[in-house]
Order: structure tokens, then sequence, then C-alpha cells
């Protein structure tokens, strides 16, 4: 499954996310209550994401993981872009992305957290 691919399906099982691209084509935003948790571009031909993180995380995962680097065009120490690589930890990704839903998540409004909660709660079909 290729980065985006994955990194979509991720994001998109999660309560309130919304993908717009105000950036123009080839760039899509994805929140959760209208705030950035994700956002999934092309950087010199290379599929890319940019995920928020705890700092201390970021540091540890750019350390680990060669595909995993600062974040571009981000707060270096809050974000990190993972670039697709033939050595891409799918489970991995997958991680990133609900932690950063979960850290955007962390900051909304009592009532908006509530909300969510109680999608969450609701059974998928």
């Amino acid at each position: 499954m290729t980065l985006h691919h994955l990194a979509r399906q991720t994001a998109l099982q999660f309560p309130e996310v919304t993908v717009s691209q105000p950036f123009g084509n080839g760039c899509d935003v994805f929140k959760v209550m209208d705030k950035v948790f994700m956002l999934s571009f092309h950087l010199e031909g290379k599929a890319a994401i940019n995920l928020k993180v705890i700092p201390d995380d970021g540091t540890m995962l750019r350390d680990i993981y060669p595909y995993i680097r600062a974040g571009w065009h981000m707060n270096k120490q809050h974000w990190v872009t993972v670039y697709e690589d033939e050595n891409l930890d799918e489970s991995l990704v997958q991680d990133l992305v609900q932690n950063s839903y979960d850290l955007v998540v962390e900051k909304l409004k009592k009532v908006e957290r509530l909300r969510i909660e109680a999608l969450k709660s609701i059974p998928s079909n």
C-alpha cells in the first residue's frame, strides 16, 4: 500500500476529519474540527506526509528511521515529514497518523473533545 493511500485510509477512520486542498491540487490537508493534523503531498517526486509529534518523539523517530525527517515547511520541533520508502513500516505510519490526530484533539475545546468521544463510542457498520 502506498504511503498516501495508507495515511488517507487511516485518517478517514477518525471522527470529524475533513480533507481539503487550500494550497491547490497536490496537497491534501487533513483536519479535525478545523485544526490540521496531517498534510499529504509530493516533494522532489516522492510521496510525503507531515504529521504532528511530541518533540522528543520526533527527535527519536528521526534518529531511528531514515525516511522520517524534520517537518517540511512546518515547525521542526512539533512536526515530522514521513517519505515514501521501500522499508516503510505500515503499522508505524498508522500509529503516527493516530498520534497526530490525538495530539490535535487534546488541544480542542472541551465540547469538541466530548463530541469526538461520543462519535467514537458509536459502533460502525
